[in-house]
């Protein structure tokens, strides 16, 4: 494709974002970062957890993404008694009218879909938790020696509690490190909870319009993919995940005193392609720093962990995060300047 038909992909991408973000306003309120980060983490291809307390409108924000994109959608409401197959299907032995003959057919589950809501996936235990990870890795569920591919675009979007620990399961790093982006959302402001309250209590029934299909998004999801990245883009995003490693000879001595892991090379490719992504939604047909640094806390607070001495003195991920994005040179004409 020519440079020309770049740009024009490119502002096709922000006249759906456009148009998605305008539906989303007839049900959401607020959540102006959430709703950004959403859209980079889908126009990626990457699954997203929500973390933020009951009530903050997270279940209705996923179920009007897929309305507004025209997304077949499922919602799986995960809980202590959830099995794998309830998640992923079963085997059912089913008999032929015809010649009587039995044979198992596998009866497919929520999971083949293309939005896949996993509501407060904390609750249920680590092995039904582990049904997820192929099919968010692979695109694919395996059964009975057979694969099944998934419908295309699939994303999944799963909710979780921050405040309630009993009768919840944390989910294991590898489950974790399968997410684009872990997306904090927070209380609405003052005034967004006043309009929250004068649209919810009101008689009116929000409709929403599908602007635009599945195979749009395929089709932008790959002009995502193509936007080039300069070398020193690629240097300063390495910089960073490299520096969260504690065993790394040039890791920040507040990182080797305050972490215990770092996140590993998933989290470089997540800040490459989230920043890709980012860029085609502003407009730009190239990643800039800017937009690496800017997508640093989604990418990299679910991936590193933070060490007991850390935790002790009150530190979080974010802070840790935020004074690693000090810590690290990220003028451009810099580090442009040494790659020669």
């Amino acid at each position: 494709m020519t440079e020309a038909d770049d740009i024009q992909c490119v502002e096709q991408i922000g006249q759906v974002r456009d148009s998605i973000v305008k539906e989303l306003r007839k049900t959401i309120v607020g959540m102006d970062d959430v709703i950004d980060e959403l859209m980079i983490a889908i126009f990626a291809r990457g699954h997203c957890l929500l973390v933020g307390v009951p009530g903050l409108a997270k279940t209705l924000l996923v179920s009007s993404l897929a309305k507004s994109m025209s997304l077949d959608f499922k919602r799986i409401q995960f809980t202590p008694d959830l099995m794998p197959s309830d998640i992923t299907g079963t085997e059912l032995l089913q008999q032929d009218p015809e010649t009587q003959e039995r044979r198992f057919k596998f009866q497919k589950g929520p999971v083949f879909t293309n939005l896949l809501l996993a509501d407060e996936i904390n609750r249920t235990p680590p092995k039904t938790q582990a049904a997820l990870l192929e099919a968010m890795q692979e695109k694919r569920v395996s059964s009975g020696g057979v694969d099944y591919k998934l419908d295309q675009p699939f994303f999944v979007l799963a909710t979780q509690n921050p405040i309630e620990q009993e009768g919840t399961y944390p989910l294991p790093e590898a489950q974790l490190d399968r997410f684009l982006f872990n997306i904090m959302v927070k209380y609405p402001s003052k005034a967004e909870e006043l309009d929250i309250m004068r649209s919810v209590t009101s008689d009116d029934e929000p409709v929403l319009s599908e602007v635009v299909d599945a195979a749009t998004i395929l089709e932008l999801q790959h002009v995502v993919r193509r936007i080039p990245v300069a070398d020193h883009v690629f240097q300063y995003a390495a910089a960073l995940v490299r520096a969260t490693r504690p065993d790394e000879p040039d890791a920040p001595e507040f990182v080797k005193n305050l972490l215990a892991w770092g996140a590993g090379p998933r989290a470089s490719l997540n800040l490459i392609l989230a920043g890709k992504a980012r860029a085609a939604l502003r407009g730009r047909t190239h990643v800039s720093v800017e937009d690496i640094k800017a997508l640093c806390l989604p990418v990299l607070r679910h991936r590193i962990i933070p060490s007991f001495a850390a935790r002790s003195e009150g530190m979080t991920a974010d802070a840790l995060i935020e004074k690693l994005l000090d810590e690290i040179p990220s003028d451009e004409k810099l580090l442009a300047r040494e790659l020669g």
